[in-house]
């Protein structure tokens, strides 16, 4: 299945995709968000699809990030090798991870916002994951239960304020710079993850091109790391890290601007479309 959350006519809402339309799930199951649902549970879903109707036609609706209001958004940096090289980064034990708030996110179709005092702007696309079953001191083994979905990410990043100083947060915080969506894809509709290309286009140029199975710390080990130092909670969002390619490591250096358009897609995820806007 794929879940949307949405807005039509000023109220916020969520539901499931078929086709180019949208089952809505908020007046169906009493769940206020599509967060509550997945913390409610899922199991019901299908039978409203069965019995429902479309409500809206994508096309009539605003995008919303996936999970607009997430407990934790919990990042990974130098997650695929190529990346990790282009920046000079020594090899590590265990994944580089750093917080971004959620009030800093952006959906599909939706302006990423560049700020007017830094030129700076950097593209990062990677695969999300959403919690389903939260816990601590989850095992590698049983992780993949614990997620409710994927999605695209673009973890845009202000590199002049990244570079302040050794720690990630300024950067990774700017308003209306963590682009989410456009859906999110149930694990039976994905599969098992690895061969599935990630790809960033900035203005139809391909800038990042890789596999999900380039990780250095795949997807179970990100979440049983997490987990040893931190409660997950059903609807918490863990964003994988970035291919190389990054804007900041080319010569010279592809920073974007406004007007620009950039494209996230996954096979088997989606396509995450946003234009830069100051």
């Amino acid at each position: 299945m794929k879940f949307i959350s949405y807005s039509v006519a000023g109220e916020e809402s969520f539901g499931v995709v078929v086709g180019d339309s949208i089952v809505d799930l908020k007046s169906r199951t009493g769940a206020v968000n599509l967060k509550a649902l997945i913390a409610g549970g899922l199991g019901d879903v299908v039978g409203l699809i069965a019995e429902a109707g479309p409500d809206h036609a994508l096309s009539d609706v605003t995008y919303l990030p996936v999970i607009a209001d997430p407990g934790k958004i919990i990042c990974v940096g130098l997650n695929y090798e190529e990346h990790r090289i282009e920046t000079g980064r020594p090899k590590a034990d265990h994944p580089t991870m750093f917080t971004r708030f959620a009030d800093t996110q952006v959906g599909h179709m939706q302006p990423v916002i560049k700020p007017d005092f830094s030129d700076m702007i950097d593209y990062e696309g990677e695969l999300a994951l959403v919690i389903g079953k939260g816990g601590r001191f989850i095992s590698e083994a049983g992780a993949l239960d614990h997620v409710a979905g994927f999605a695209c990410y673009n973890d845009v990043s202000v590199r002049d304020y990244q570079n302040h100083t050794a720690q990630f947060t300024p950067g990774k915080n700017f308003p209306g710079t963590g682009a989410f969506g456009p859906f999110l894809v149930t694990p039976d509709e994905v599969g098992p993850l690895g061969e599935q290309r990630i790809q960033t286009r900035l203005n139809g140029q391909v800038v990042q091109d890789a596999h999900l199975d380039q990780m250095i710390f795949p997807v179970p080990r990100l979440i049983a790391y997490a987990s040893t130092w931190t409660i997950l909670s059903p609807g918490d969002v863990i964003v994988t890290g970035t291919p190389g390619g990054v804007g900041m490591k080319r010569t010279p250096p592809l920073f974007m601007k406004s007007g620009d358009e950039v494209i996230v897609e996954i096979e088997k995820v989606g396509t995450l479309v946003n234009t830069v806007s100051e």
